[in-house]
C-alpha cells in the first residue's frame, strides 16, 4: 500500500513530535539530576510558589506562538502536588491551548482579507504559506501533535480563510496530544 504525501507528511511530522518529546524528557533528566538537586528549596521557592505567574507564563506563551513548550508545564504541574491536582493541571493547559489556538484562528480569519497582512504573509510566511495549500488540514493535524508553533499555525489558517467548524474539529488533535504527553510525562515520574 502506497501512502499518500499528506500521509507521509502526518507520520513524518508526527516521529519528529516524539522524538522532540524525547529530547525534552532527557534533557530534563540531566537538569534535574545536576542543577535542581544541588539546591532543591531554591527551585521550590522559586517555581512552585507562585502559581499564578507560572499560569500567566503558559497562558503568554501558548497566545505568542509557543515560546516555552508545554511539556515543561506539565512537568511542572507533576511536580507540584498530588496526581488529581496534575490531571487537573493537565485538562487545564490542554483547554488553553486549545482555546487560544481558536483565538489566533480568530484573529487569522479577522486578517483574511486585510491588505496589510497579504503582505506580510507573502514577505515573512512564504515557507509556510505553501505547506498550507499542499497540507491543509493536516497541517493542523501535525501542529497540534508536535512541536510545529500551534498559535502561528491556527492564525496561517485562519488567514486563508478556511471554516470554523472544520479548524475546531481537526484543533481535537491539541487535546490528544495533551492527554498522550501528559500521560507518559506521569508514567515517567512515578516511584
Amino acid at each position: 500500500m502506497k501512502l499518500t504525501s499528506r500521509m507521509r507528511f502526518l507520520i513524518k511530522n508526527g516521529l519528529r513530535g516524539l522524538a522532540w518529546l524525547a529530547i525534552l524528557m532527557i534533557a530534563y533528566f540531566f537538569f534535574e539530576k545536576i542543577v535542581i538537586s544541588k539546591d532543591p528549596d531554591m527551585w521550590m521557592e522559586t517555581f512552585y510558589a507562585r502559581p499564578i505567574m507560572i499560569y500567566l507564563i503558559y497562558i503568554g506563551s501558548e497566545f505568542f506562538f509557543g515560546i516555552i513548550p508545554p511539556e515543561l508545564f506539565m512537568i511542572w504541574a507533576i511536580n507540584k502536588a498530588n496526581v488529581s491536582h496534575y490531571f487537573m493541571n493537565l485538562a487545564f493547559f490542554a483547554l488553553v491551548s486549545y482555546f487560544l489556538g481558536y483565538v489566533t484562528f480568530l484573529i487569522g480569519r479577522f486578517l483574511y482579507k486585510r491588505v496589510s497582512f497579504r503582505y506580510i504573509r507573502i514577505r515573512f510566511l512564504k515557507k509556510s504559506w505553501p505547506q498550507l495549500k499542499k497540507y491543509g488540514i493536516f497541517l493542523i493535524i501535525v501542529a497540534a501533535l508536535t512541536p510545529l508553533p500551534w498559535s502561528a499555525i491556527c492564525l496561517l489558517v485562519g488567514s486563508a480563510g478556511y471554516p470554523s467548524g472544520r479548524f475546531l474539529r481537526y484543533a481535537i488533535f491539541r487535546i490528544i496530544r495533551f492527554a498522550v504527553y501528559g500521560y507518559i510525562i506521569f508514567q515517567t515520574h512515578q516511584i
